[in-house]
């Protein structure tokens, strides 16, 4: 039992050496981080109900996963081919666009929750 507790903690452990390392070492998760912080902050706001607030939570993961995941293959296309290729190019660029599609959806989700309640807490304010 301790020798289980001991592996998940190890492994606790490299996952936030490699959360952290993609907050160090990424600029995109700089956006990511404030533009999350934002939408929290907003729907926190707008005192949202629990159906609407899982559908912020996926989107945000949604957008989080796919940068990890791409970070993870920029980093083994660099170590494969530390040389120009096209095939690593590829590799890359097609990752790049999995977190474009991944935030580019996340932002609909996020206009189609936050958008309606916010519009008309504004609108109060006009």
């Amino acid at each position: 039992m301790i020798e289980f507790l001991i592996s998940r903690g190890r492994s606790f452990r490299y996952a936030f050496v490699g959360w952290w390392f993609v907050i160090r070492t990424q600029r995109n998760a700089w956006i990511h981080a404030v533009v999350s912080i934002a939408v929290i902050a907003v729907a926190l706001w707008l005192q949202l109900d629990a159906h609407d607030w899982a559908l912020i939570i996926i989107a945000i993961a949604m957008v989080w996963t796919a940068e990890f995941i791409n970070t993870a293959l920029e980093t083994v296309v660099d170590l494969a081919s530390p040389e120009q290729h096209e095939l690593a190019k590829v590799g890359k660029d097609v990752g790049a666009s999995a977190v474009l599609i991944a935030a580019g959806s996340a932002a609909i989700i996020g206009f189609l929750i936050l958008g309606p309640p916010l519009w008309d807490r504004l609108n109060f304010l006009f």
